[in-house]
């Protein structure tokens, strides 16, 4: 397998490569004066399966929107050269929030992204945590590989609980599943009941509304869990709800951390600590702020998917460590 890092200003690409087993191959990245960019592989590609590795959030090769149009160019650019087998990995995939029309004339952003990617010849698709895992399995026809953080987080969780009550939280009603899922990891873990709560949450035209809350929370340490954070607000606001009722202890748990800006925004008195993964904008830890790798788990997901072994057992809370 030829593995291509196309963010290696991002250190993700390269640890997961070092986890898989493989050398990451050099191609070519020029950038023109109107805007337009150049991407080729500098080894042949012709009868190779093929690996191209994208970290896709907003950094200094630009915004999202340029990150993706780079991958997807140098992917028909490897199918052009004779590649064999095209596989992407991209542990946060853009565009994946709006998976429904809710307005009229709305766009479903999710199918569109699916046929983008399918167009320029992908025949699979490595992603993580993404927001509407449905939504994400039925826009895509090529095969598609979904890694949750539920086993990372659970060890996390338990590791700075101290055996105190735990309660487990959505911040909205579309991410109770998620919440769900990994409160049953915890659980699994530890063999110990887990508490569950969700917050109340409408959103229309960037206003935020919604004051029921459901879950006992008083006298526990509370984990309120979402699968990414932009400007933090949904998470802000549940915890302090959460404080208002009495939690103990309020930390915030988050696969993906698309807007660093966030991370001052949610450094208040109601959050006890913020807890995010390496997946998209690198965040330096700080006594407030941990910081996980998913390194380990997409390196071994891609030496088992390039050998045509099993994933799932990757995923399962009570395996082995990585």
């Amino acid at each position: 397998m030829l593995y291509f890092d196309l963010t290696p200003s991002h250190p993700l690409g390269h640890a997961v490569a070092r986890r898989a087993g493989l050398s990451v191959a050099m191609h070519e990245a020029r950038a023109f004066s109107g805007g337009e960019h150049k991407l080729r592989p500098l080894v042949s590609v012709r009868g190779h399966e093929v690996c191209l590795f994208s970290v896709l959030h907003a950094g200094e090769v630009g915004s999202v929107n340029d990150a993706l149009v780079r991958l997807l160019l140098f992917a028909a650019c490897c199918r052009t050269n004779g590649a064999a087998r095209v596989l992407i990995v991209s542990p946060w995939l853009p565009y994946m929030r709006k998976d429904r029309q809710t307005k009229a004339r709305d766009p479903v952003n999710t199918a569109g992204v699916a046929r983008l990617i399918e167009a320029v010849g992908v025949d699979a698709l490595i992603t993580l945590e993404v927001h509407n895992l449905a939504a994400f399995q039925n826009a895509f026809r090529c095969a598609t590989v979904h890694l949750d953080t539920c086993r990372l987080f659970a060890t996390e969780i338990l590791s700075r609980s101290a055996g105190r009550p735990l309660c487990l939280v959505s911040p909205d009603g579309g991410g109770v599943k998620r919440a769900a899922l990994l409160r049953d990891a915890v659980e699994q873990v530890s063999t110990r009941p887990v508490g569950f709560g969700f917050m109340e949450k409408h959103r229309s035209e960037g206003v935020v509304s919604g004051d029921l809350f459901a879950g006992e929370v008083e006298g526990r340490t509370v984990w309120i869990v979402d699968d990414m954070i932009e400007s933090g607000g949904t998470l802000l606001r549940a915890a302090r709800a959460c404080a208002a009722r009495g939690a103990a202890e309020v930390h915030l748990v988050a696969t993906h951390l698309v807007d660093a800006a966030a991370v001052a925004r949610l450094a208040d008195p109601s959050v006890g600590s913020l807890t995010v993964t390496d997946s998209a904008v690198p965040a330096e830890p700080t006594p407030h702020l941990h910081c996980l790798s998913v390194a380990p788990l997409i390196g071994a997901a891609l030496a088992q998917i390039h050998r045509g072994g099993p994933v799932g057992p990757l995923l399962d809370p009570t395996g082995p460590p990585d």
